[in-house]
């Protein structure tokens, strides 16, 4: 290919970027070795590398870039933000015009009496933050024994020590003293994978049932929240049966249990609604924002919280914050970009045109003979890679070693694609149109094609043994 222009080229570039770059969840001397895949520029929902190769990213970088990459509009208000204020913190009883805005644009979009906002700069910050704030509300309550958190495990909640240990990635846990006191798990509702012979109804409700089941071995006055995404997305976008959250939601109401949805991913129109608990029906006390927020175009995350914790939390000095709480550029260019996803019914278009046409699409790949399940809410969807389709299968090889020969292949034919384990995830951004869709099919097919002749040859096509 030709190099990009004004570039070094790619081989020297992957040599400084081994000798000094330390990547996240990356086995650094195997990367080293192979050499990052440098990207150079981006427009839409394409990605060009210093090869000069054009990548349709249905990923949305990080699940992120809603919005889509070359918005013009958000270069220009982080621009204007920086001659006019480039910083200030949000300390010492002070504030400024961004965060303002941006407080009460998010309170008139959030559903419910969810209307106070505190800012972070991640969704791994902002989960830290609700970690304290919850437990902090029923302290202030006179009931401090209430501080246990439920989650559930394949959750992702942030890499902190915090949010790591709200999340239940036991891969995280091995490492680095996690989780932390007092956090705890109960089993996700992923049906494919660990239904057994249970209807989908019926496993939900079981796993719905793990909760009220560890809220009485704890004591209901020892827990102070459960936490969950609506759709769990770096566990592989499992999406739960219908009937799980609203036996989630009656028992979080039952034993006065604060209810935390994690939208950093399923936030901003990812679902097609403003907020995943919006499409799953869920009435949370918090919600955790990041991502979508500003595209992912300056880091900025928070906690949407409800007024009766708001109110409580205001009742004395909650001490916390981070130095970077309500940046006013990064609050500029969440402005902007909730004003152009509002402005340009993108959101609209999603749940109309654009997501019922992707779902069509993507279900179809389960006439795949390597594909069992094909699931998918709004713009983030997975497939389930199996050998045998009728017993819902597992490949006997590691978990994972069928997913990242099928990642390469998708990697190949210029598609971000990821696996997580042996799902394959997309989360393309919210302005992909029905040409570009077809393009994902076609080069995820061509992918799952080449990704099975490359598993049959290593005579991987094997069934594990079930339990």
């Amino acid at each position: 290919m030709v190099q990009s222009p004004n570039l070094l080229p790619t081989a020297e570039l992957q040599a400084r970027d081994a000798a000094h770059h330390m990547h996240p969840f990356t086995h650094g001397a195997e990367l080293g070795k192979k050499g990052a895949r440098i990207i150079t520029s981006a427009d839409g929902c394409w990605l060009t590398d210093s090869d000069g190769n054009r990548i349709l990213d249905a990923m949305a970088g990080l699940w992120c870039v809603n919005i889509g990459y070359g918005r013009q509009e958000l270069v220009d208000a982080a621009a204007r933000q920086m001659q006019e204020l480039p910083f200030y913190n949000t300390f010492f009883q002070t504030t400024h015009v961004p965060v303002i805005e941006l407080a009460e644009r998010l309170a008139q979009l959030a559903p419910g009496d969810l209307n106070h906002v505190f800012f972070a700069s991640s969704g791994s910050e902002a989960n830290d933050t609700n970690l304290r704030m919850v437990r902090t509300y029923w302290e202030m309550k006179g009931q401090p024994s209430k501080k246990a958190i439920i989650s559930r495990w394949n959750a992702y909640h942030g890499s902190s020590v915090g949010s790591g240990s709200l999340g239940g990635m036991k891969g995280m846990h091995a490492q680095g003293g996690m989780p932390i006191p007092d956090i705890h798990h109960i089993d996700q509702p992923n049906w494919w994978s660990e239904g057994g012979d249970m209807t989908p109804e019926e496993f939900g409700i079981e796993r719905a049932q793990q909760l009220e089941a560890k809220i009485k071995e704890l004591g209901a006055d020892n827990v102070a929240a459960f936490i969950a995404e609506p759709v769990q997305g770096a566990g592989g976008v499992i999406v739960p049966p219908d009937s799980y959250w609203p036996e989630i939601q009656r028992i979080c109401d039952k034993y006065d249990i604060l209810l935390i949805a994690d939208e950093v991913i399923c936030g901003f129109g990812r679902t097609g609604n403003w907020f995943g608990s919006q499409t799953m029906n869920i009435k949370p006390h918090i919600m955790t924002i990041a991502k979508g927020l500003s595209s992912g175009y300056l880091p900025i995350g928070g906690s949407i919280v409800c007024d009766e914790v708001a109110e409580v939390i205001g009742s004395g000095e909650f001490n916390h914050g981070y130095t970077y709480s309500g940046h006013p550029v990064a609050c500029a260019v969440a402005l902007e970009n909730l004003r152009l996803l509002e402005e340009e019914q993108i959101i609209d278009t999603v749940r109309t045109e654009t997501a019922p046409y992707l779902k069509e699409k993507f279900e179809s790949l389960t006439d795949h003979p390597m594909v069992g399940e094909a699931k998918i809410v709004g713009m983030m969807g997975s497939i389930a890679l199996t050998p045998d389709k009728a017993t819902r299968a597992a490949f006997a090889s590691e978990a994972g070693t069928v997913g990242y020969i099928c990642r390469e292949r998708c990697f190949s034919n210029n598609l971000i694609m990821r696996h997580v384990g042996d799902r394959m995830i997309i989360s393309p951004p919210l302005v992909i149109s029905k040409g570009e869709i077809d393009t994902l099919i076609e080069r995820a097919l061509l992918s799952l094609d080449e990704a099975m002749a490359e598993v049959e040859k290593q005579g991987l096509m094997v069934a594990a043994t079930r339990n």
